[in-house]
């Protein structure tokens, strides 16, 4: 079956999420279509639903309005950009409560790996912009050594009642062996 790439940086971001999430008897992680949603296959097994690009926004905020918790929605950069903006904004206008995950791995990997639309610098400002309260915009370095760490931070975000978008930000792999090997 297919996997995500040895050295990807979601799969450190599935093993906090999954730490994070132990102790919950019932959960919704969404996902998106993107090369993150390969989450749902073993090992890691984190995502319950993936419909199409923006949809992990908008389902999550519904099964939070709903009543249920613990709501995470997981989603690419470049898919966020793309699609997932719109239902966020619609987020922050409730203050759901729910958690956005953002996979930025600074590409359009699963695609060819096109540049995103905006840095991934940039991707906190816009965040914030659009209304998300600057104390619940977290940014997580998913590499093993900060597993325990970034699983800490997203149980906080997750207890938060109310809205709270985390920004997991690492290079792709397979973009960095090509810079790499451009470079050599």
């Amino acid at each position: 079956p297919p996997q995500l790439c040895a050295g990807c940086s979601h799969r450190d971001s599935y093993d906090a999420l999954n730490l994070a999430l132990e102790g919950y008897p019932q959960r919704l992680v969404s996902s998106d279509i993107g090369c993150y949603t390969l989450g749902f296959l073993p090992p890691y097994q984190a995502i319950e639903t993936c419909l199409w690009m923006g949809a992990s926004v908008g389902m999550a905020q519904g099964a939070a309005q709903a009543g249920f918790h613990p709501v995470v929605a997981v989603i690419g950069d470049s898919t966020f950009l793309h699609s997932g903006v719109t239902p966020l904004i619609d987020a922050v206008a409730v203050n759901v409560n729910m958690t956005l995950l953002i996979l930025d791995n600074s590409t359009t990997a699963m695609t060819g790996g096109q540049p995103t639309i905006v840095s991934s610098a940039s991707l906190e400002s816009l965040v914030k912009g659009l209304g998300v309260d600057p104390a619940h915009v977290r940014l997580l370095s998913p590499i093993k050594k900060h597993t325990e760490e970034n699983a800490r931070i997203i149980r906080e975000e997750i207890e938060h009642r109310g809205l709270s978008v985390i920004i997991s930000r690492r290079d792709c792999i397979q973009q960095l062996k090509s810079r790499k090997k451009a470079e050599a």
